[in-house]
C-alpha cells in the first residue's frame, strides 16, 4: 500500500507515513484473546491488512505479570505504527486493559459479536459518542445528596462518574429493607435502556441504591457498551459485583 497523501510505499497497509508526517489508517480493531491477538486495520472503510500477535501465557507470579505486559507490548506497538483515529477492541479484560495502559488512544469497546469487525464496520458511519469534559464531582446532581456504602460508594459513584460518555448521575433513595449477606460495597451498572442511560446499583449489606447514569449514547446498543466499560472500571477499583 503507498501513502494516500504523498504516494510513499508503506512497510505494511495502513502505516503512518514518515515521509509526509501523515495518517493512513482511520481505525484498528483489536480481537484480543489471552494467546492470540488480531489487529485488523480500516482504510476508506475497507480491511486492508490483519496481522497476529502470539504469546505463551505463564502461570501467574512475576514471571506471568511480565509476559502479559511483554504481550501487550508487541499489540500496541501494532497500533502505534497506525497512529489511527480511532482504535476498537474487544477480548479478554486483562490483555484489553494491559493494553490500553500502553497507548494514548481512547478505546471504543465493541460489544458481543461474532464478527468484531463487520461490527465495527457497520457503526464507523454514526457519529461517535459525545466525550463530557465536565469534571467528575460537577457531574452528581439531583435532591437526593446522601450516597450508601460511606467513602467506598463515594468511589464507586466518582468511578462511573468520570467516564468520558457519562453526561450526569442523579442518586435515587436508599432502601434499607433488602436482605443481603454479602459485606462490603458491590456496584453494578444495569442493562441499558432503549435511550442508552443505565442505572448504577451500589449495595452495602442490606442497603440499595439505584442511581440513575444520563450517558451521550443514543440508544441501547451503544448504552450496553459504555454499561460494559462502568462495569470494567469497577471491577478496576474492586468495587464491581
Amino acid at each position: 500500500m503507498e501513502c494516500r497523501r504523498c504516494g510513499t510505499a508503506l512497510d505494511r497497509p495502513g502505516d503512518y507515513c514518515l515521509v509526509c508526517r501523515s495518517e493512513n489508517a482511520d481505525a484498528v480493531v483489536l480481537e484480543l484473546d489471552r494467546e492470540r491477538a488480531r489487529v485488523s486495520t480500516i482504510v476508506d472503510e475497507e480491511v486492508v491488512g490483519a496481522r497476529e500477535v502470539t504469546t505463551t501465557p505463564e502461570d501467574g507470579g512475576e514471571a506471568g505479570v511480565v509476559e502479559l505486559r511483554n504481550f501487550a507490548g508487541l499489540v500496541a506497538d501494532e497500533v502505534r505504527r497506525k497512529r489511527p483515529d480511532e482504535v476498537y477492541a474487544t477480548g479478554d479484560r486483562d490483555v484489553l486493559r494491559t493494553v490500553r495502559g500502553q497507548l494514548r488512544h481512547e478505546f471504543y469497546r465493541i460489544g458481543d459479536s461474532d464478527d468484531p469487525v463487520e461490527a465495527v464496520l457497520s457503526r464507523r458511519g454514526d457519529a461517535p459518542l459525545e466525550v463530557v469534559e465536565t469534571p467528575p464531582r460537577e457531574k452528581i446532581g439531583g435532591s437526593h445528596s446522601t450516597l450508601v456504602g460511606g467513602r467506598a460508594g463515594q468511589d464507586a459513584i466518582q468511578t462511573v462518574a468520570g467516564h468520558p460518555h457519562v453526561k450526569k448521575i442523579i442518586p435515587g433513595p436508599i432502601d434499607a429493607g433488602g436482605s443481603g449477606s454479602r459485606s462490603g460495597v458491590r456496584a453494578k451498572a444495569t442493562r441499558a435502556g432503549e435511550n442508552g442511560n443505565v442505572r448504577l446499583l451500589i449495595r452495602d449489606g442490606s442497603s440499595v441504591q439505584e442511581n440513575r447514569v444520563v450517558t451521550t449514547a443514543r440508544e441501547r446498543e451503544l448504552g450496553e457498551v459504555v454499561r460494559e466499560d462502568l462495569n470494567e472500571a469497577l471491577q478496576e477499583a474492586g468495587l464491581q459485583g
